[in-house]
């Protein structure tokens, strides 16, 4: 089977390629071709570096292992598409350079600048979403039988966007977004209260980076209660700390940890205004050395430099709102790096072999969450077969969850509509709407700062 990745010149495709080598299902579903797509030669020549290294000691250390998928690059997008079973979108419309003007122009306004949430993520959705419809209508066209899985940020959005010309064209519901953050919250929640993660159910309803987590179920019982009257174990992982105690308590749940952004606002704003430089600033940089480092040619120098990095990059995930809340350090299993790609393999190995499981991923929400339509994207516990991610019931959500997730679910319509037409006034409202920022007049000089509408 052929898997395609768009955007494969990125900095995070080896960690997807490491997840094909350590799969040894049954070969009849197994991914044996992996494409790699992107705009920059440099970019595929580095990350094609990366992957000769990891293939090769995957061959040195399988000795009567399943080989290595084969590899192979173009820049041509139809040419990536053709044959495609699977199709793997991680694109960044514009770079980290569009990234750090995404950040900055907010912070320049004193609201957050961040790549996904607040008015840094509508403005790269704006940027992202008529290049993301673009190719969505050429995979309908050249491989209209393939599974589209999305992890292209803001990924609700994008994914909302993306099942709608599937939809339109009668291809149904094989545009699925994945995300790494719900599968890294549940996994430390089940670590903190004792539990095998591999062992728990998990209640967890929201939209992508706006989720919460609401029953962790061991051997038909829930066993968050416990964990919120033990505070020792409430903050013994990054959500405990992130969010305190007494928060969790109040909430009665774990929320993503992308919340912290709304529940500590001022806080996490401040934070970010008083580092040397944003997020998307340190990558920049950070990847640019990769990058020149990995010259053609010698595969073992690349796979070196891309490791040092990849660990120099989880070790500073989240750095500011960490600051916040002390500046403590991640734990040694939080800094694996990945997660999505296991998600990613497992999504792809249920609908390929047909190995019924439960994943958290981003769908159409048919009747999943009360008070959302049919069509709304949302991030909740699906099953997963051959015939695709069906969404599993959340019941009734608080009221103040639900409220969230209404708010956030027109900011991306109305990005979405800005990005189909051209729509300055649904660009305003998309900005303006969002909770995060906190007057017209303030969304309105980001959106002419940001330029294209």
């Amino acid at each position: 089977m052929r898997l395609t990745v768009l955007g494969g010149g990125g900095f995070r495709v080896p960690l997807v390629h490491r997840a094909l080598l350590e799969d040894t299902g049954d070969p009849a579903g197994r991914i044996t071709e992996l494409v790699l797509h992107d705009t920059g030669r440099a970019r595929l020549d580095a990350v094609e570096g990366v992957l000769a290294h990891q293939a090769a000691q995957h061959r040195a250390t399988q000795h009567q292992g399943l080989p290595a998928p084969a590899v192979r690059s173009t820049t041509d997008l139809d040419e990536a598409l053709r044959g495609a079973d699977f199709v793997f979108s991680a694109i960044r419309v514009g770079g980290l350079e569009g990234r750090t003007r995404d950040e900055r122009i907010p912070l320049a306004e004193g609201v957050l600048g961040q790549e996904t949430v607040g008015a840094g993520g509508v403005l790269y959705g704006l940027r992202t979403l008529p290049v993301a419809v673009r190719i969505v209508e050429r995979i309908a066209e050249l491989a209209p039988d393939a599974w589209v899985i999305n992890f292209t940020n803001p990924a609700g959005m994008v994914t909302e966007a993306m099942s709608r010309v599937f939809r339109e064209r009668g291809l149904g519901d094989r545009v699925i977004g994945i995300c790494d953050s719900p599968v890294g919250l549940c996994r430390r929640t089940a670590r903190a209260i004792g539990a095998d993660p591999d062992r728990a159910d998990y209640d967890y309803v929201g939209l992508n980076h706006l989720g919460w987590l609401r029953r962790v179920v061991v051997d038909g019982r829930d066993r968050l209660p416990e964990l919120f009257t033990d505070s020792g174990r409430l903050t013994s992982f990054e959500e405990g700390r992130l969010f305190g105690a007494d928060w969790l308590r109040t909430l009665g749940a774990v929320p993503n940890e992308y919340l912290h952004y709304y529940y500590f606002n001022r806080e996490a704003v401040a934070s970010v205004q008083q580092a040397e430089a944003t997020r998307g600033e340190f990558l920049r940089e950070q990847q640019a050395r990769f990058y020149e480092e990995s010259k053609p040619g010698d595969p073992s120098h690349a796979y070196a430099a891309w490791e040092r990095t990849r660990q120099e990059r989880e070790e500073t995930y989240m750095a500011e709102s960490r600051e916040v809340t002390g500046g403590w350090e991640r734990e040694s299993c939080d800094l694996e790096g990945g997660g999505y790609d296991r998600v990613a393999l497992a999504l792809m190995r249920a609908v390929s072999r047909n190995e019924r499981t439960t994943l958290i991923l981003n769908v159409p929400n048919r009747t999943a969450v009360p008070g959302l339509d049919a069509d709304a994207v949302v991030e909740v516990p699906c099953l997963v077969d051959a015939g695709g991610a069906r969404p599993l019931s959340a019941g009734a959500v608080a009221p103040d969850q639900l409220g969230l997730m209404l708010s956030l679910k027109a900011v991306e319509r109305s990005a979405i509509e800005a990005a189909a037409d051209g729509s300055r006034a649904a660009a305003l409202r998309a900005l303006a709407l969002h909770p995060l920022v906190d007057s017209v007049r303030v969304a309105d000089r980001i959106l002419d700062a940001a330029g294209g509408f």
